[in-house]
């Protein structure tokens, strides 16, 4: 047996006390203490804290040359204010596990305790909890972090939690699997004028409300292409601002703010061209200047078709129904492994009913602990024996 009831009842426990204490990106101070904390008990051959700000890998290392196979979690929350009322509620202001990542560290310490029982035969198993994965921040820094060296995966496996999928079942696909997406912030700067008299200041009325629908077009075809051809492109305008909240001023400061979404990595850096000239046009026009920057920049994810061979063949032995399923608009920070090893994400149903990611009364199935462990653990079996 993988797990006792014993463990199950602890880990569900312990899911639920992470769910009380959610940290948004980058300030996982606490919750990456709690999971180390939570993790001595497995006694891993070592745990290495601060990776990429606040991440922390807990390895497990056969003492055998071998593949390394890294499993991710994440540790962040979200800047929402939960309403739903369950016992284990935010116990955070305006902060909340809304997306389901206490499930999901949950579910690699449920990976832990049985490899703090029995290591693999040879290699190692990395279990990761990366920090920042709403911002699309955290794997790259964990990855650029000099201690990622000695980390290096083989393979990176993981998985989502997925409301509109059938609880405990699965969807897999090869390939693309998520959206690229970056927010774009243009900010354009003229002169205030009286209100009488705005032909004496420069105004971004006219750049701004030229950018919106100019930027909205960008998109390709009247539903703005689709992620299993491989053509998705959009633009999703999401704020705008003109001025102040004044009746005596002609505004001199504008901002817009978009999302840009695409299929692929190549298809984002011609749509980023395209909306920087937009934007410089626009200002040109205007006699404004512009600056540009950019939030929340997360690159594609794209299965390998070796590792997700091997998470497939992995729901099978476990008896775990699974599909290929569709790709996900949304974008996902996982993405990034894919350049360091063969990677490959699971998306893991959490019920067909289930309020959706991101909504403020969220709560992670617990059943799904160890659906989710018993998963990984027959991969890294598969893949080290």
């Amino acid at each position: 047996m993988y797990l006792t009831n014993q463990d199950i009842v602890e880990l569900t426990a312990w899911r639920r006390k992470l769910h009380t204490m959610p940290e948004v990106s980058g300030e996982e101070v606490e919750t990456a203490r709690e999971v180390v904390r939570f993790l001595k008990d497995t006694a891993p051959d070592a745990i290495i804290e601060g990776l990429g700000g606040t991440g922390v890998a807990a390895i497990y290392d056969s003492g055998i040359t071998g593949p390394t196979v890294l499993i991710r979690a994440e540790l962040d929350a979200l800047p929402i204010e939960e309403i739903g009322e369950p016992d284990h509620r935010s116990k955070i202001a305006g902060k909340g596990h809304m997306c389901g990542h206490d499930g999901h560290m949950a579910t690699l310490a449920a990976v832990g305790r049985r490899l703090g029982r029995e290591r693999p035969k040879r290699g190692r198993v990395i279990l990761l909890f990366q920090p920042a994965e709403e911002t699309g921040a955290g794997a790259a820094a964990v990855i650029a972090d000099e201690k990622f060296k000695a980390l290096t995966p083989d393979y990176s496996l993981s998985l989502h939690n997925m409301p509109g999928i059938r609880l405990g079942h699965a969807w897999l696909k090869d390939g693309q699997s998520n959206c690229a997406s970056r927010g774009i912030r243009i900010v354009l700067t003229g002169r205030t004028a009286h209100a009488s008299t705005p032909e004496t200041g420069i105004s971004p009325v006219n750049a701004v409300s030229k950018l919106m629908p100019a930027l909205t077009a960008l998109g390709t075809g009247p539903q703005s292409g689709s992620i299993e051809t491989g053509d998705l492109v959009r633009v999703t305008v999401t704020h705008a601002t003109i001025g102040e909240p004044a009746f005596g001023i002609a505004p001199a400061h504008g901002e817009v703010w978009a999302t840009l979404r695409t299929s692929t990595d190549d298809q984002m850096a011609a749509l980023v061209e395209a909306a920087e000239n937009l934007a410089r046009e626009a200002a040109a026009e205007s006699g404004l200047t512009v600056e540009i920057d950019y939030h929340d920049v997360f690159g594609h994810c794209i299965n390998d078709p070796e590792a997700a061979a091997i998470l497939r063949a992995a729901m099978d032995a476990e008896g775990v129904t699974h599909e290929a399923g569709q790709a996900f608009r949304g974008s996902e920070d996982f993405g990034r492994f894919g350049a360091v090893s063969k990677s490959a994400m699971l998306f893991l149903g959490s019920g067909e009913t289930l309020t959706a990611l991101h909504s403020p009364n969220y709560d992670f199935p617990d059943d799904l602990i160890p659906i989710g462990a018993k998963i990984f653990l027959r991969a890294t079996q598969d893949i080290l024996g």
